[in-house]
């Protein structure tokens, strides 16, 4: 590390909101010349630590030092002028502006007369796009560039506005692999100038190739902070996920599991492909299921989890792959031909993709089933009851009754509802994501023992889950994905602890590219 201070250090820093701490007694330091990875799993924290160290939020405890000082910035904008820039995921930038109004907007060079020099605009920031591999017209409206382009853009501007810290948010979600090098250049430049870099990504081959130290968050509090160099790959991913297992690593290099002989699965996902902004979302993924089996779907956040179960269920396009159920063949990319196959997704968030707050219990349950409850158009009421009350008692739904709200329920109860609602229609195949995320533990036990319940009743089940334990308590096997692939089957008799761990840190040290610091 270069530098006799830290140029940022965040002392014990905690945020709350509603029911939930946030970030509890985090501390981080960010020194000259280093590129700082920050990783954990959904909810760990890292976009509420950086929401802090950029002036979204005002702590509720702890310091922020910034440059050897004591600081509170009101908001974003303040800590930008102070040298704190962000490049966000979401390209934050004005789409009907130019290139090079963009650039440098908010800090546009003037002329004598105090206008603004819009020659000097223009060849300046040509000259800082050509630094980036960009060649386009800096008069061009910024929404006509490719997303790549777009993020090359924002970049460009975070590193010219005088920073002494960048933080960087996923920042090749959108870029193609010649970008993604020109980027690494541009990092270790920034590094070479002392400027310090905070690195989030989800991409295990990126922190190794860039990183020099990381903190780990996980649930809201820092559990490591260190050289990336001296951490193993499978001990990282232990330290997000709650499990450190030392003896997975002698577990990494194991074959492939031969996928089960057989009978006729009930769902065969096959050679699935995604491509989307120049990346592979998906990249020829398969999975099986055979009746009244749970088959669990595990990777790390971004590994293509939830995109395979949406490509499953019709709800993403694809480039290539087909769909069976029951040997039957499914059109892809239709929800309807899905719901008519049999195949009922169960989305990971129950509150944006699932639930309907404002209406009752009963019409939640209903909702899909509508068409098959009607004749003539006329939805038969006595027939609504009958299935309402069935599975209410079914799955055990605590309610005053069916007309009650559903917002005004658990969230394990209405994770229930929803399973209502699929179970309605009769399904083959249920594609459960992440179904016991933000409920009570008394409730998942309940939805877990209701998950095995389907499964032997002969339902083929499709278990995706971010908690190692219910994955390989509830999975009979796994597939393990890692950026889109399946890199890893876990056969009966080997979902372990161990064997899963180590499947999630496909790769070793001597596989990595060579480290930085």
């Amino acid at each position: 590390m270069s530098g006799s201070f830290a140029i940022v250090d965040l002392v014990e820093v905690s945020k709350r909101f509603p029911g939930v701490r946030a970030l509890d007694g985090v501390s981080l330091q960010l020194w000259p010349g280093e590129v700082h990875a920050l990783v954990g799993e959904n909810g760990a924290g890292k976009s509420t630590l950086i929401k802090v160290l950029t002036g979204a939020y005002r702590p509720d405890g702890g310091q922020l030092k910034y440059e050897g000082r004591a600081v509170s910035f009101a908001n974003p904008m303040a800590a930008q002028a102070a040298g704190i820039s962000t490049i966000y995921q979401e390209v934050n930038l004005v789409p009907r502006m130019s290139v090079a109004q963009n650039l440098f907007l908010g800090r546009e060079p003037r002329t004598r007369f105090g206008l603004i020099d819009r020659a000097r605009v223009r060849k300046e920031a040509a000259e800082q796009l050509a630094a980036y591999g960009i060649t386009a017209d800096v008069d061009r409206q910024l929404d006509s560039l490719g997303v790549g382009a777009r993020q090359m853009v924002a970049l460009a501007r975070a590193v010219s506005a005088q920073a002494r810290v960048v933080v960087m948010d996923e920042p090749t979600s959108s870029l193609e692999p010649r970008e993604v090098q020109t980027l690494f250049g541009v990092i270790d430049s920034l590094r070479a100038r002392g400027i310090a870099v905070v690195y989030v990504s989800h991409r295990m081959d990126e922190l190794y190739r860039i990183c020099d130290r990381v903190t780990v968050l996980r649930d809201g509090r820092v559990v490591h902070t260190g050289k990336l160099a001296e951490l193993e790959r499978v001990r990282l991913i232990g330290l997000m996920l709650g499990h450190e297992l030392s003896e997975a690593r002698r577990h990494a290099h194991a074959g492939t599991s031969p996928a089960i002989q057989g009978g006729t699965p009930v769902l065969e996902a096959r050679g699935l492909t995604r491509k989307l902004h120049q990346r592979k979302v998906l990249e020829d993924v398969s999975v099986t299921i055979q009746p009244g089996k749970v088959v669990g779907l595990g990777g790390l956040l971004g590994s293509g989890r939830s995109e395979t179960a949406k490509a499953i269920a019709g709800a993403m396009p694809l480039d290539a792959g087909d769909v069976w159920v029951a040997g039957a063949p499914v059109r892809t990319g239709s929800t309807a031909a899905a719901l008519r196959a049999g195949i009922c997704l169960l989305p990971e968030d129950r509150k944006g993709e699932g639930i309907i707050p404002n209406l009752s219990v009963r019409e939640n349950i209903v909702l899909a089933a509508m068409g098959r409850l009607s004749r003539f158009g006329v939805v038969s009421e006595s027939r609504q009851n009958a299935i309402v009350e069935t599975f209410i008692r079914r799955l055990r739904i605590k309610v005053s009754s069916p007309e009650q709200r559903v917002r005004e329920l658990s969230g394990g109860n209405q994770q229930k509802v929803l399973l209502a609602r699929w179970l309605c229609l009769n399904p083959k195949v249920l594609l459960l994501d992440e179904p016991t995320r933000g409920i009570d533990v008394g409730a998942k036990a309940e939805v877990s023992g209701l998950i095995d319940e389907l499964a032997q009743s002969g339902l083929g089940v499709l278990l995706i889950s971010s908690e190692l334990e219910e994955l390989i308590e509830g999975s009979s096997e796994i597939f393990v994905l890692r950026e889109g692939r399946v890199v890893k089957h876990l056969g009966p008799g080997e979902v372990t602890e161990a064997h899963l761990l180590a499947a999630l840190a496909v790769g070793s040290p001597a596989e990595e590219p060579a480290h930085h610091g």
